[in-house]
């Protein structure tokens, strides 16, 4: 049998919950050890608590994923038999005193199958119906305005926003209810979370219960709370997927202390007579879908062997480590290098153009390398040398560096140290929700602005005009869309094959070189996961970047281009749903393209740099935060 939590038992907590009790009466702590076998098992009682829950829908969640299953439902135990519940997961309604029973007589099984189920290894759920639900007050009996979703850790039956604290807390390794919270939870630390604080006559797990719920409530989604309140709902209804349920016990965790702050500031030791419903308490958004997003970068631009770039592809050295920073809402905050950075207005153009998103762009973050020898001689100093930080309120973005990398650009830090002035502020203006202009204003005086070209553009490499105090420098423009063309067949089998190209114009830093002439984009238009998932992935760009040539370890003619490489389908690092995730990409010189159809060179034998991408689910993310 999967089990959600194993809980331990000591002998003080069997001195606490009280032996000897009868199976359906339920001891003030809300915890079920009470050790004693029943032959014919008595309903699974217990209580549904903000306050007293009346008309709250609950289960007992034994497929684990917090949403009521309906039969038959097929369970496997330890020894690898499989039974079948042909009603579901046990569930009832609860009554007055938020007290319910559960008719749980079909965990019985056949002794020759394998033993009883015990409800005490599953985790009781509840969600407060808007309207139906009644809370009970000292002025009566309250229909609960928005729903929101409450569990307990396996063995609890009291169910309360506290239990619901307790339960994720332990799932994402912060200890068990029985231990002392510590940290930011620390104001947890002399209350018991899964007792019945009603009973118990605890003003301030009252306080803090009915704060948190009103949290929960805040980020239930507005769907899922209409789907509850209609008239024919019974509470019984799957909206929520597995892994938006544990998005929402995460952010309670993350949030938690927050909340108890504000009741705390509030009530200044008057919790009995605190109002709750007019607190201030934080609004947080969660993409319950919890996607993959791009959390680290690793730059190897440091030749080992030789002096000059490009350099043999083995002998690249790490030279920055990129770290990706998110909103639970998965908006990204902040960028932070140990080594160096090496912004991109394009980029930034895009990033914005979801409005910061990242998951929304497909194909995240085009990569970027910092070729200063500056960079690794930051990088073998610990600690954050540049960042890019987000202010998406004010539509302002703020680059801060300690180093000299960018002399090249124009500028330097005005300090070793991070946390004064930027040495590039961005901002930008729309129009209907599209992006006008993106303005970089360097300290010292230089303006730069990056205006969009939207005709024939694809959205993973759209087109833009720069211009530097008003004069264009840069400019990249389509005349035609992507044209697409068939494997060849030496190449069909093959994880990269270039299946479309799209020609652009490349304007600015005249003369050209020679050698930079016909630059188109290549594709990968194959599908790769399904025909309602994006299927284009980028392969290579070419572009003109003169400055570089100032840095003394750079050599070529000032064209490069990057090779990018994706996943093969089904293959490490795939991700079915966002199949254009970049794995790594290659800096090298520019070379004219190849036929249509051929297999994809993205590996080659020398190189500028090498950039490496990591990436986790949101709820991975965010789990690490609290670790």
């Amino acid at each position: 049998m999967k089990r959600l939590i194993g809980l331990p038992v000591t002998a003080v907590s069997l001195i606490l919950a009280g032996c000897g009790e009868e199976s359906d009466q339920l001891p003030v702590d809300g915890r079920d050890f009470d050790g004693v076998e029943y032959s014919e098992p008595a309903p699974y009682t217990g209580k549904v608590i903000d306050g007293y829950l009346k008309n709250a829908r609950v289960w007992l969640d034994m497929d684990g994923d917090s949403q009521f299953t309906p039969g038959p439902l097929v369970i496997e135990l330890d020894n690898g038999r499989e039974v079948t519940l042909a009603s579901g997961e046990p569930t009832a309604m609860s009554g007055a005193g938020g007290r319910f029973a559960m008719d749980i007589s079909e965990l019985v099984l056949d002794p020759s199958v394998g033993p009883d189920l015990d409800p005490r290894d599953y985790a009781l759920h509840a969600i407060a119906l808007p309207g139906k639900t009644l809370e009970e007050t000292r002025n009566g009996e309250v229909p609960v305005v928005s729903a929101y979703l409450m569990s307990a850790p396996p063995g609890v039956r009291n169910i309360t926003p506290l239990t619901t604290l307790a339960r994720y807390r332990g799932i994402v390794g912060l200890g068990t209810f029985l231990q002392t919270p510590s940290g930011a939870a620390a104001s947890l630390a002399d209350l018991n979370l899964v007792r019945d604080y009603i009973l118990a006559q605890d003003e301030r797990s009252h306080a803090y219960a009915r704060a948190l719920a009103r949290f929960m409530a805040s980020q239930i989604p507005s769907a899922y709370n209409d789907l509850l309140a209609a008239g024919d709902s019974d509470g019984t209804e799957r909206f929520l997927s597995r892994e938006a349920a544990f998005l929402l016990g995460v952010s309670l965790v993350q949030n938690a202390a927050d909340v108890i702050a504000v009741v705390d500031d509030v009530a200044q030791g008057d919790f009995a007579n605190v109002d709750v419903d007019a607190m201030v308490l934080p609004e947080v958004d969660v993409e319950l879908s919890d996607p993959v997003l791009l959390t680290s970068q690793k730059v190897y631009a440091e030749p080992s062997n030789q002096d000059s770039l490009p350099a043999n592809r083995s002998g690249l050295q790490i030279s920055a480590e990129l770290a990706f920073a998110y909103s639970e809402s998965g908006r990204l905050l902040s960028v932070s290098a140990n080594g160096c950075l090496s912004p991109s207005m394009r980029e930034l153009a895009r990033l914005i153009g979801v409005n910061g998103y990242m998951a929304d762009l497909e194909t995240q973050w085009l990569p970027s390398a910092a070729l200063s020898e500056q960079s690794r001689l930051n990088f073998d100093e610990e600690g954050t040398d540049e960042r890019l930080v987000f202010d998406w309120g004010n539509r302002r973005i703020h680059f801060e560096t300690s180093t000299t990398c960018h002399e090249h650009r124009g500028f330097a830090a005005d300090s070793t140290e991070l946390g004064g002035p930027p040495e590039v502020t961005y901002s930008w203006t729309k129009d209907s929700g599209d992006l006008v202009e993106l303005v970089a204003e360097i300290r010292g005086g230089a303006r730069r602005t990056l205006v969009p070209e939207s005709d024939n553009s694809s959205s993973v490499f759209p087109g833009y005009r720069i211009s530097e105090q008003g004069v264009e420098v840069e400019a990249v423009t389509f005349s035609a869309g992507i044209d697409s063309c068939a494997p060849q067949q030496d190449a069909v089998d093959a994880s990269q094959v270039v299946t479309g190209v799209q020609a652009y114009q490349f304007s600015g830093y005249e003369p050209q070189p020679a050698g930079f002439t016909d630059p188109v984009l290549e594709f990968d238009r194959r599908e790769f996961s399904g025909p309602e998932q994006p299927n284009l992935r980028l392969l290579r760009y070419g572009f003109l970047d003169p400055d570089l040539l100032q840095l003394p370890r750079v050599t070529g003619d000032g064209s490069f281009e990057w090779a990018i490489n994706y996943p093969a389908a089904d293959g490490p690092g795939f991700v079915a749903e966002q199949p254009n995730l970049i794995r790594d990409a290659y800096l090298k010189r520019y070379n004219t393209a190849g036929d249509c159809g051929r297999e994809f060179e993205g590996v080659p034998n020398s190189a500028y740099a090498k950039v490496e991408f990591g990436y986790q689910r949101l709820s991975e993310y965010l789990v690490g935060l609290l670790e």
